[in-house]
């Protein structure tokens, strides 16, 4: 699949640079590596725009799927000009025991004030491989001046998470190699890593819903969407377009 077969997503032209470059490196490395074919959402949550404390929202969605991600998400959204951002995360098939790649930007006003990165295990007691291990811990240490904390849901989060607010310059260009790095391995290693059985399966399903139960408790998340929809729509958004879980 081309993406330039698709329409040219008019958002990121009006986000912050970092956000626009990352958005262009993730979908430069699916095409690469992935063979991508269209994964449909509802027709209503694929673009949408609302209003929030007298600004305009705007949300656009870009989903993919491959024959080892059931999901490929990429969201990008903007509030008035006051907050840009961006969430990416690949839920793997039940049947291939990867972690999950997720990464998020959030920033205002010229600065990044949110970027983290990370890939999260699901699988084997919720332990990175010694595949993933051997290669994330072969890279050099991630140099930020100012790290953040992880919320207190954050359990699902590797050793090897990057959450810091990016100086402007050097550390964003950091940012964005680290993440090209790491979705990079991802994709390399879900194409040597083959099915396993369906004994497996429940468990790499089981942790997928606790990552997406999780995930779901971002409660900065769910009140902007409150705020601009309401809870119900909120809800809906959360578990059928950023969450939604698999099933047994």
């Amino acid at each position: 699949m081309s993406l330039a077969e698709t329409p040219i997503p008019s958002l990121r032209e009006k986000q912050h640079p970092l956000i626009r470059q990352l958005a262009n490196c993730i979908e430069e490395i699916w095409l690469r590596y992935l063979d991508l074919s269209p994964y449909e959402l509802p027709d209503d949550l694929g673009y949408v725009e609302g209003r929030l404390e007298g600004e305009k929202l705007t949300i656009e969605n870009q989903v993919y799927q491959s024959s080892q991600f059931r999901k490929m998400h990429l969201e990008l959204a903007k509030i008035g000009n006051s907050l840009d951002i961006l969430h990416c995360v690949m839920f793997p098939r039940s049947n291939y025991p990867l972690p999950m790649f997720g990464t998020d930007l959030v920033g205002g006003r010229g600065q990044i004030s949110a970027a983290v990165v990370d890939l999260s295990p699901v699988a084997d007691g919720r332990t990175l491989s010694r595949e993933y291990q051997n290669v994330l811990g072969a890279l050099p240490e991630p140099d930020f001046t100012q790290p953040r904390t992880l919320p207190p849901w954050g359990d699902i989060f590797s050793d090897f998470c990057v959450f810091v607010r990016p100086e402007v310059g050097a550390e964003e260009d950091r940012f964005l190699a680290r993440v090209k790095q790491y979705l990079e391995i991802h994709c390399q290693q879900a194409l040597s890593t083959k099915p396993v059985s369906d004994e497996r399966q429940a468990q790499i399903i089981a942790g997928q819903q606790y990552y997406c139960r999780k995930q779901q408790k971002n409660d900065k998340t769910r009140r902007v969407l409150e705020k601009a929809f309401g809870k119900q729509w909120a809800e809906r958004y959360m578990t059928t377009v950023l969450f939604d879980m698999p099933e047994m």
